[in-house]
């Protein structure tokens, strides 16, 4: 007994399977998702910002202990420093006020102190200060220096010097006088300000005297 024909069903369509996917994995990049192909300078602008914020982190935490440990300062005015004596008379007590009010009206300061002092060979030294906290002390200084001017002129040839252990900013210049050239120096640090006029000596001799003064005349709490 033959069997009968198969029959189909011309009703029903032919089921045709999904179409093969001819690219191999990691293929052509450009069919590669758009944050797949950035993700390595992505990671590297990341990084590159890190980096900077640490550093501006950095930064901000220097400044920070540097005025949390110079902001309480004391500023006096001894009566021996070195081989400069203090000039007690009238006429001392009345310069160093004269150029503490000065100071005071250019520079917001919380104390000032003032005085005269002078050599066995008769050199003087006008010095005078304040303290308060000081956010931009090399600033500060630039404006307390503006403050020694005649009419033959301001400090010139400013430049910085050694500053010593206590730090901040120090620096020297000269200024006209009527006796000649006179040397100018000052400091400024986040708790303390103070300049020094030395009529009759050489820069080369003031500077380390500065410093001498210094350390004689500025505490820390």
């Amino acid at each position: 007994m033959s069997e009968a024909p198969q029959q189909f069903d011309e009703a029903k369509p032919i089921e045709i399977g999904e179409p093969f996917d001819l690219t191999p994995d990691g293929g052509d990049d450009a069919e590669q998702p758009e944050d797949k192909r950035r993700s390595p300078l992505r990671r590297i602008v990341l990084l590159a910002l890190l980096v900077i914020a640490l550093a501006g982190l950095g930064t901000l935490g220097y400044a920070g202990w540097q005025i949390g440990t110079q902001k309480d300062a004391t500023l006096s005015t001894p009566d021996q420093i070195g081989p400069l004596r203090l000039d007690t008379s009238d006429n001392g007590q009345q310069t160093a006020a004269y150029l503490q009010t000065a100071l005071v009206a250019e520079i917001n300061l919380n104390k000032t102190v003032g005085g005269v002092y002078a050599d066995s060979a008769g050199h003087n030294v006008l010095f005078f200060g304040g303290t308060a906290t000081i956010w931009s002390p090399d600033t500060q200084l630039g404006n307390a220096f503006d403050l020694i001017s005649d009419k033959q002129g301001a400090v010139t040839g400013l430049h910085k010097i050694d500053a010593g252990p206590l730090g901040g900013t120090m620096k020297c210049g000269t200024t006209q006088s009527d006796d000649g050239a006179l040397a100018v120096c000052g400091w400024a640090d986040h708790g303390a300000l103070a300049l020094a006029m030395f009529p009759g000596q050489p820069e080369s001799a003031a500077a380390p005297l500065l410093r001498t003064i210094r350390d004689a005349t500025q505490k820390r709490n």
